[in-house]
């Protein structure tokens, strides 16, 4: 069975964190929609934080940069989940990707989450996340998971299904994008699939 690449980038700054955790989640959702073939890299910006600051100035990536940066081009899929400051996405987490060629995301399938302490920020991943992948050409999957610190251990009601009914639906849209895509597309371009094609087989 063919396994594909996930790479997941969590942008939480605590340790433990709610970023991490709900990136955790998705990721975990996501390799059971597909049936256990996924390989998962985690990519803990936290970590990255002065290579980051370091390539800006100096235009060359540490070591570790380097592989986070590789990790991200090759992958079949990302996940990326940012916590909200100020109405919009970390600084930390912008400057993760402003890092990265702006080539490397173009097709790639991408689910965007975030995490904050009230739910009045949710709006931040559809005015600013979304638009950020948009630019970048990235396929970004319908459904984007934002959680409050209430959301965690909360049921929801009959219309949203709480936070993990919002995981569950993200993670199956993903993984339909991903199984039309096929393994290690991102090295082979021919195999992306036409976004309206993709878009039906989510509605189908």
């Amino acid at each position: 069975m063919s396994t594909f690449k996930l790479v997941v980038v969590s942008a939480g700054l605590s340790k433990p964190s709610s970023t991490r955790l709900l990136a955790d989640r998705l990721a975990d959702a996501t390799v059971r929609r597909l049936g256990g073939a996924a390989e998962v890299t985690v990519i803990e910006l936290r970590d990255l934080a002065t290579d980051i600051a370091h390539n800006f100035v100096t235009g060359f990536p540490g070591a570790a940069l380097r592989e986070a940066i590789e990790a991200v081009t090759h992958a079949d899929g990302v996940i990326a989940v940012t916590p909200i400051f100020t109405a919009s996405y970390s600084g930390l987490f912008k400057s993760f990707f402003d890092v990265i060629d702006h080539d490397a995301l173009a097709g790639k399938p991408v689910l965007i989450a975030a995490t904050g302490g009230t739910p009045r920020h949710s709006l931040a991943l559809e005015h600013a996340v979304r638009p950020l992948f948009a630019y970048l050409r990235s396929v970004v999957v319908p459904t984007a998971v934002y959680a409050a610190t209430d959301d965690f251990g909360a049921t929801g009601d009959r219309h949203t299904g709480g936070l993990a009914g919002r995981i569950d639906r993200a993670a199956e849209e993903l993984a339909a994008l991903l199984t039309g895509r096929g393994p290690a597309a991102a090295e082979r371009p021919e195999a992306v699939v036409p976004f309206a094609e993709q878009l039906a087989a989510l509605r189908a």
